[in-house]
């Protein structure tokens, strides 16, 4: 501990005797300053005790010395050491009321007591005090390196860090989310303060803050080199932290962001093992996929999983989908196969588990950003946009077909703007949605023009005519009851239909695509959908 007052009257060379505010002793000594000068504050720092003989005091006078007494305690001066036996016999009595109005520590140092033998007292106990820090420092330091490379992952480091400190710890991955935190019960407390690690990101690496609580004071640091921040570290303690205490917490900064550097370039040789595996499945090779793929995606091959296909508008988006991926398979230890292919993502992950479960997740956080009347003011760029394509449950043997079913979900997802579409979405719904796409609008339009225009010029309502009678499969007396007329007349009209296409009405694929066609024209367009119906 740093010397006090109370620590230097207990101090039996100096032989001090308190005189004023006995009940202030506990306060913390930075130095020990003689001054003689009437003034000294525009010398002082604070933390000081400061000696004087009162040389140039006026120590009898009550009105100077609660003036001089007052500026001292307003500059921090922790204590006032007046020697007797040099210019006063005595502590005047003024000095001393002064003392005790402004609450401010006199002590009276005998004449046998040499000023700087106090400066020797309290230099000497601070040397002590920041050797036992550094010494304590080096000590947390070695046992926070023996829990970063026992294996245990970074709950073990935490650990011995929080115990250091007498608080908490906890650590956050790059999309602000808590990996790990100890004790137990500080998870719920570090996740509170996921906005503030995301904002602390925003800022070159490393970047530190303080937050404070009703109950603690957090310290919150980025970890990583160079501006790119790789996650951040939370500590909380009930006070600010000592010598020994910031030893430790610098030494856990350093290791875990040489964890996470460790981690990447783990991160790049499993990316590279994981491309020649799905290279592997696609080529219809599933057996030297299995037998690549070994123990580090062998869990993944062997059970259920599904294939993503993640578009994406500009650079950074992929890297923020891959990121959130990668964190929730941390959290739940999920095997996930991530492959980069330019601007896309193919990505396989088991069925059901969290890492499908966070792609449902980042879509719909993207389609209510988009979708929402007000938007946030800090809004993502348009480059930022992801689309995705989910397959449905797939095994070793089926991987070239579950590609194949997320590139036509995220074609579909892609026509309809929407952020994920999932291929079971497709298998259990119906075609006539797809209708609304502009091509198909576009085709429509063009093979039903002429008879429009015929109806236009008032010569007969071909389009409806030929929209009861297909309805009707072609039964002449249903589809001619449906319009009030004649059957004679509905065949006259459908034989006019015939001329005016320059197709025959008995071909099935004609009456098919005239069919779709009335239907793509009567389905709202695209953009009139909400999304996700």
């Amino acid at each position: 501990m740093p010397p006090t007052l109370a620590s230097l009257v207990q101090h039996s060379a100096l032989r001090l005797r308190v005189r004023a505010a006995a009940d202030r002793l506990d306060v913390p000594v930075r130095w020990a300053h003689a001054s003689e000068l009437p003034d000294p504050v525009p010398y002082m720092e604070g933390g000081e005790f400061l000696l004087v003989t009162a040389t140039n005091l006026d120590a009898e006078n009550p009105e100077a010395m609660r003036r001089y007494v007052r500026r001292l305690a307003g500059a921090g001066v922790v204590g006032l050491g007046f020697a007797v036996g040099v210019n006063y016999d005595e502590v005047p009595r003024a000095l001393i009321d002064a003392a005790e109005e402004a609450g401010l520590p006199l002590l009276e140092v005998p004449r046998r007591t040499p000023f700087i033998a106090i400066a020797k007292a309290v230099s000497s106990a601070i040397a002590a005090d920041q050797y036992q820090a550094v010494t304590a420092g080096f000590a947390a330091q070695r046992e926070l390196t023996k829990a970063a490379v026992s294996g245990d992952g970074p709950a073990e480091l935490l650990a011995r860090l929080a115990a250091h400190v007498d608080g908490w710890a906890a650590l956050y991955d790059t999309s602000g989310a808590v990996v790990a935190a100890a004790p137990e019960w500080a998870a719920r407390r570090a996740a509170r303060l996921t906005p503030d690690v995301e904002r602390l990101r925003e800022r070159p690496a490393p970047a530190s803050v303080v937050v404070g609580g009703t109950d603690d004071r957090v310290e919150l640091q980025t970890l990583g080199t160079g501006r790119r921040v790789r996650g951040a570290l939370a500590v909380g303690t009930g006070a600010a932290l000592g010598t020994a205490e910031r030893y430790a917490v610098h030494s856990a900064v350093a290791l875990l962001t040489l964890t996470t550097a460790r981690s990447r370039s783990l991160q790049g040789a499993e990316q590279r093992l994981g491309t020649a595996v799905l290279r592997m499945l696609l080529a219809g090779r599933p057996d030297h996929a299995r037998a690549v793929a070994g123990d580090l995606y062998g869990e993944l091959l062997d059970a259920p999983f599904r294939l993503l296909i993640a578009e994406v508008d500009g650079p950074r988006a992929p890297v923020a989908l891959g990121e959130a991926l990668e964190a929730a398979a941390f959290r739940t230890g999920e095997a996930l196969l991530a492959v980069p292919e330019g601007h896309r993502l193919v990505v396989l992950a088991a069925d059901g588990g969290a890492v499908v479960a966070a792609c449902t997740v980042y879509a719909e956080a993207q389609q209510a950003r988009e979708t929402c009347e007000t938007r946030p003011a800090r809004e993502p760029a348009q480059e930022d946009r992801v689309v995705m394509g989910l397959s449905a449950p797939s095994g070793l043997t089926t991987v070239s077909a579950a590609h194949k079913q997320a590139e036509q979900a995220l074609s579909v997802a892609r026509r309809r703007g929407r952020a994920l579409v999932e291929h079971e979405e497709l298998v259990a719904g119906s075609v006539l949605p797809l209708l609304a796409d502009d091509a198909v609008r576009a085709f429509a339009d063009g093979m039903l023009r002429a008879l429009r225009e015929h109806d236009a010029k008032g010569r007969g309502d071909l389009v409806a005519s030929l929209r009861a009678w297909l309805s009707h499969h072609g039964q002449w007396d249903a589809a001619a009851a449906e319009l009030g007329v004649h059957r004679h007349t509905l065949r006259y009209r459908m034989r006019r239909v015939e001329e005016i296409l320059g197709r025959s009405l008995d071909d099935p694929d004609v009456r098919m695509e005239l069919w779709l066609a009335l239907k793509a024209t009567s389905t709202p367009p695209a953009q009139e959908t909400p999304p996700g119906h």
